[in-house]
């Protein structure tokens, strides 16, 4: 299994958004969208602020496979879904610590979407 390196999480941490392209079953992907990204550790994660009628996220979690860029990087990846509540407090937190200053009406449905938690692997 393949995995960030230092650099890449690094940029990715510190760039605001994240343009995210899931494959679709056919196979092409769909527009890009921005999202926010959050890094615990050496893993990186994302949810959907629409929770999980969110378009990105239905393709990203039907078909585990898509396309990010973010930070200059650019990269194929897959999506695994995050359940254990350790790991999904980790990420209220980072997403609090990283987008609080856009305030409680942005931050507030991220955190609420833990059933949307996805962290992206690189392949």
């Amino acid at each position: 299994m393949r995995t960030w390196t230092s650099d890449e999480l690094d940029r990715i941490a510190r760039a605001d958004e994240l343009e995210m392209a899931p494959l679709r079953r056919d196979g092409t992907l769909r527009r890009p969208v921005p999202i926010w990204v959050v890094r615990d550790g050496d893993d990186l994660y994302v949810r959907s602020f629409r929770g999980t009628d969110g378009g990105w996220w239905r393709t990203a979690h039907a078909n585990r496979q898509g396309h990010i860029r973010s930070g200059g990087v650019d990269k194929d990846v897959a999506f695994a879904e995050v359940a254990d509540a350790e790991t999904n407090e980790r990420v209220d937190t980072a997403y609090r610590t990283k987008y609080g200053r856009f305030g409680d009406s942005y931050v507030n449905p991220l955190v609420a979407a833990r059933s949307t938690t996805l962290r992206l692997v690189p392949r």
